[in-house]
Protein backbone atom coordinates (compact mmCIF):
# COMPACT_ATOMS: atom_id res chain seq x y z
CA UNK A 1 0.00 0.00 0.00
CA UNK A 2 2.96 2.56 1.17
CA UNK A 3 4.53 1.76 -2.52
CA UNK A 4 1.31 2.94 -3.95
CA UNK A 5 1.07 5.95 -2.23
CA UNK A 6 5.00 6.70 -3.14
CA UNK A 7 4.24 5.94 -6.66
CA UNK A 8 1.05 8.33 -6.96
CA UNK A 9 2.69 11.08 -5.47
CA UNK A 10 5.54 10.18 -8.05
CA UNK A 11 3.13 10.40 -10.70
CA UNK A 12 1.35 13.30 -9.80
CA UNK A 13 4.62 15.56 -9.41
CA UNK A 14 6.03 14.57 -12.10
CA UNK A 15 3.03 15.46 -14.11
CA UNK A 16 2.57 18.91 -12.53
CA UNK A 17 6.35 19.67 -13.05
CA UNK A 18 5.59 18.73 -16.59
CA UNK A 19 2.36 20.98 -16.82
CA UNK A 20 4.14 24.06 -14.85
CA UNK A 21 7.17 23.62 -17.75
CA UNK A 22 4.76 23.69 -20.24
CA UNK A 23 3.22 27.21 -19.25
CA UNK A 24 6.91 28.69 -19.05
CA UNK A 25 7.16 27.68 -22.83
CA UNK A 26 7.64 31.10 -25.44
CA UNK A 27 4.49 30.84 -27.86
CA UNK A 28 4.85 29.71 -31.06
CA UNK A 29 5.06 31.23 -34.23
CA UNK A 30 1.79 29.75 -35.32
CA UNK A 31 0.16 31.38 -31.59
CA UNK A 32 1.85 34.79 -32.07
CA UNK A 33 0.24 34.25 -35.38
CA UNK A 34 -3.24 33.12 -33.86
CA UNK A 35 -3.04 36.31 -31.45
CA UNK A 36 -1.88 38.73 -34.31
CA UNK A 37 -4.71 37.73 -36.58
CA UNK A 38 -7.69 37.74 -34.12
CA UNK A 39 -6.77 41.42 -32.87
CA UNK A 40 -7.11 42.43 -36.51
CA UNK A 41 -10.00 40.56 -36.73
CA UNK A 42 -12.07 42.98 -34.12
CA UNK A 43 -15.79 42.48 -33.94
CA UNK A 44 -16.29 40.90 -36.89
CA UNK A 45 -18.78 37.57 -36.57
CA UNK A 46 -19.53 34.55 -38.15
CA UNK A 47 -18.77 33.81 -41.76
CA UNK A 48 -17.24 37.12 -42.01
CA UNK A 49 -14.79 36.47 -39.23
CA UNK A 50 -13.99 32.82 -40.24
CA UNK A 51 -13.09 34.22 -43.95
CA UNK A 52 -10.91 36.40 -42.47
CA UNK A 53 -9.31 34.30 -39.96
CA UNK A 54 -8.59 31.82 -42.92
CA UNK A 55 -7.07 34.57 -44.92
CA UNK A 56 -4.81 36.01 -42.12
CA UNK A 57 -3.64 32.51 -40.94
CA UNK A 58 -2.69 31.34 -44.84
CA UNK A 59 -0.89 34.76 -45.16
CA UNK A 60 2.82 34.36 -45.57
CA UNK A 61 5.26 36.59 -44.37
CA UNK A 62 7.75 38.25 -46.99
CA UNK A 63 11.04 36.88 -46.37
CA UNK A 64 14.37 39.10 -46.21
CA UNK A 65 15.48 38.02 -49.35
CA UNK A 66 12.14 38.38 -51.21
CA UNK A 67 11.73 41.98 -49.79
CA UNK A 68 15.38 43.02 -51.03
CA UNK A 69 13.94 41.62 -54.63
CA UNK A 70 11.02 43.79 -54.47
CA UNK A 71 12.64 46.41 -53.51
CA UNK A 72 15.32 46.39 -56.07
CA UNK A 73 12.94 46.06 -58.74
CA UNK A 74 11.37 49.60 -57.71
CA UNK A 75 14.41 51.35 -57.19
CA UNK A 76 14.78 51.48 -60.96
CA UNK A 77 17.85 52.93 -62.17
CA UNK A 78 18.62 55.28 -58.75
CA UNK A 79 22.03 55.69 -58.10
CA UNK A 80 24.28 56.32 -55.05
CA UNK A 81 22.92 58.24 -52.19
CA UNK A 82 19.48 58.13 -54.05
CA UNK A 83 19.40 54.96 -53.87
CA UNK A 84 20.53 53.89 -50.48
CA UNK A 85 17.60 56.10 -49.25
CA UNK A 86 15.29 55.05 -51.17
CA UNK A 87 16.56 50.93 -50.26
CA UNK A 88 16.28 52.29 -46.76
CA UNK A 89 13.25 53.42 -46.64
CA UNK A 90 11.73 50.72 -48.68
CA UNK A 91 12.69 47.70 -46.86
CA UNK A 92 11.91 49.87 -43.66
CA UNK A 93 8.16 50.13 -44.87
CA UNK A 94 7.60 46.26 -45.99
CA UNK A 95 6.74 43.76 -43.00
CA UNK A 96 9.53 41.71 -41.63
CA UNK A 97 9.45 38.09 -41.73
Amino acid sequence: MHKLLSLAAAVTLAFSFGAAQAQDKPATAQQNKMATCNKEAGDKKGDERKAFMKTCLSAKKETQQSKMTTCNKEAGDKKGDERKKFMSECLKAKPAA
